[in-house]
């Protein structure tokens, strides 16, 4: 029988591991086949679901007189094998070894079924994977399943007598009852009840190392006994010992082999009036986890191999048995155990990697907790200009002239625009005219000493000097200058000339260019922090690689919802100025508030964040 069946602790890491893991209608399937055929069929199913990357496999048997190989199962159902499967196939029969060869899409693994160095056939694999890595573990894996294979031909051929075959099989439905079982005590029953019934036992025990101690968690052919009796007590000092020393005991010992301390088992022979006693260990993940204790009332004891039966039957469905056990335990358990399984991986031998992660994280904590730096808040700023100044439409009329745009420098006294000024110099011709009409009608009337026409003619004169003088003014006024030397901000004309404006239109703006301010969008949850006096660094997107140092004048009380967040606005002053610099120009600013632990300048975000939520949220 293969290496699979040993009952030391290390064997058949892999077998464990996919035991773990079968589904409960494929180990049916499996242990319930009456015929080679339909065990191969279903062997292969079994393999090929365990298997990583399997796209197909095939399994070849030839008849016990060396007979020409013939299929005797595929997978998927019906699927013929491939060139490729079948050459890999030839190959492990015709080398007598496992052998794995690459195709263009994976690679192909197969191993000989030997029976005493006697050739009865091959199972092959196609998978979708090149990586030698991948294909030795494969290869391992398909070597001990192949194993079930050569005892069931054992069972059915004329080798049976052997006994090899009847083991495999009876730890494969041993197995299955355990995966069947909707609970572990269930399973744990379910399993001491079938040892004993198969092997003829008066009695059959399964505890758990608990600690130091072992625990009793089944007897066969008992759903609930007294955890604390005598018996009770004895059965569990009894599995302490065979723990204890890692190996399987029999008592009484037999004359020949190696003195083992049987006190235990003394004890609970004499409760049991005399009956032979044996102990077998059960290991799993290279660890002592349990024991099975066997109890015969027969004079003859326990025979060679049945002591072998209960060492293979006890190392097969170790893991399974094991496994369903920790899955049947409650969660505070389970992480209960992962705890301290970290710890002992942290804190123990070897983990060197994991060791020295865990110092560089402590050493990380301990600089975030008491390195201090400079708390700095965030915010959005454009540059503006410290004074700005607008250039409207004086009166109503049409673009006539138009010397500068948007972007341009302007000095002092320069022309902006011009508006037509034609019909306002007829307006003024119009009162020039009435104006000495008037004052002719005015010396004739004082000529002829009507003074009540004098009068009213003097109003006259009085309302054109008026006109005159405010038509002038607007006149004056249609040119536009520049109030100081700056820069446009805003505003161009150069393809609106003739268009139609209206007094008091906006056309221009215009800011200095050398006294400017940075307006900042502070975050509704960081406005707080700001004072004012405070200093910070203004950068600007147009010159990344320099900061500006500005200090905060005056905050708004007035918050603005933009992009998904509140924000205030606040006021700095540049304190150093620069010739790149532009009214409307963006950036970013920090401002600085105080010394501050690293922890909480990288942490207080999230912190004040659950804070609300957790308020919010309480009752």
């Amino acid at each position: 029988m293969p290496e699979m069946l040993d009952n030391s602790p290390q064997s058949s890491p892999g077998q464990r591991g996919e035991l773990a893991y079968l589904d409960q209608a494929l180990w049916k399937r499996f242990h319930e086949a009456r015929s080679t055929k339909e065990f191969a069929a279903a062997w292969l199913t079994l393999q090929c679901s365990m298997l990583p990357g399997v796209r197909a496999g095939v399994v070849v048997l030839n008849d016990r007189d060396g007979g020409a190989c013939v299929p005797v199962a595929s997978w998927p159902d019906g699927k013929q094998a491939s060139p490729e499967l079948a050459s890999a196939a030839e190959s492990a029969l015709a080398a007598g070894k496992g052998v794995a060869t690459h195709t263009d899409s994976g690679a192909c693994a197969a191993y000989p079924i030997l029976i005493d160095d006697r050739m009865r056939g091959v199972a092959a694999v196609d998978v979708d994977t090149r990586d030698e890595i991948v294909l030795r573990s494969l290869m391992r894996q398909l070597q001990w399943g192949c194993g079930w294979l050569e005892a069931n031909l054992r069972r059915h051929g004329d080798l049976a007598g052997e006994g090899v075959g009847d083991d495999a099989l009876l730890a494969v439905e041993l197995a299955a009852q355990v995966l069947e079982a909707e609970r572990f005590q269930q399973s744990a029953t379910a399993l001491v009840t079938e040892l004993a019934t198969r092997l003829g036992c008066e009695r059959v025990s399964f505890g758990i190392r608990d600690g130091r101690h072992t625990r009793v968690l089944a007897l066969s052919h008992s759903a609930q006994f007294g955890k604390a009796g005598n018996l009770t007590r004895a059965i569990a000092g009894a599995m302490d010992e065979a723990i204890d020393q890692q190996t399987t005991l029999l008592y009484p010992q037999p004359d020949a082999g190696e003195t083992c301390v049987d006190r235990a088992h003394a004890e609970l022979s004499r409760l049991g009036n005399g009956q032979q006693i044996c102990t077998v260990p059960m290991a799993d993940k290279g660890s002592w986890f349990g024991a099975l204790t066997f109890d015969t009332s027969s004079a003859a004891g326990f025979s060679e191999r049945q002591r072998d039966t209960m060492a293979r039957a006890a190392a097969f469905v170790a893991p399974v048995v094991a496994t369903r056990y920790r899955e049947d335990r409650w969660i505070g358990y389970k992480l209960w155990r992962s705890l301290r399984e970290q710890l002992s991986r942290l804190f123990g031998p070897r983990y060197l990697g994991r060791k020295l992660a865990a110092l560089a994280l402590l050493g990380l904590a301990l600089f975030l907790t008491l390195a201090t730096d400079v708390y700095r808040v965030r915010a959005a700023a454009t540059l503006e200009g410290a004074i700005e100044r607008v250039a409207v439409a004086p009166v109503a009329g049409f673009i006539a002239e138009a010397g500068v745009r948007a972007g341009d420098r302007v000095a002092q006294g320069e022309l902006l625009f011009r508006i037509d000024d034609r019909d306002l110099r007829l307006e003024y011709l119009k009162w020039s005219s009435q104006k000495a009409q008037v004052e002719r009608k005015l010396r004739d009337a004082m000529a002829q000493h009507e003074r009540s026409e004098v009068s009213i003619l003097r109003a006259q004169l009085d309302q054109a000097n008026a006109q005159l003088s405010l038509v002038g003014e607007q006149i004056e006024r249609t040119r536009v200058m520049a109030p100081f030397d700056g820069i446009v901000v805003s505003g161009d004309l150069s393809d609106q000339l003739g268009a139609p404006v209206e007094r008091g239109q906006i056309l221009f703006e215009i800011a200095p260019l050398d006294a400017y301010r940075v307006a900042l969008q502070v975050p509704e949850g960081a406005i707080s922090e700001i004072r004012s006096g405070q200093t910070g660094q203004l950068v600007l997107a147009s010159m990344p690689d320099r900061a500006l140092p500005i200090r905060i004048e005056g905050i708004t009380p007035v918050s603005t919802a933009a992009d998904g967040q509140n924000t205030f606005r606040v006021d700095a002053s540049l304190l150093e100025s620069a010739e790149f610099l532009r009214p409307g120009m963006q950036g970013a600013a920090r401002i600085a508030v105080e010394e501050r632990r690293l922890a909480w300048i990288w942490t207080h975000d999230l912190i004040d964040w659950l804070r609300l939520r957790v308020w919010s949220w309480w009752p």
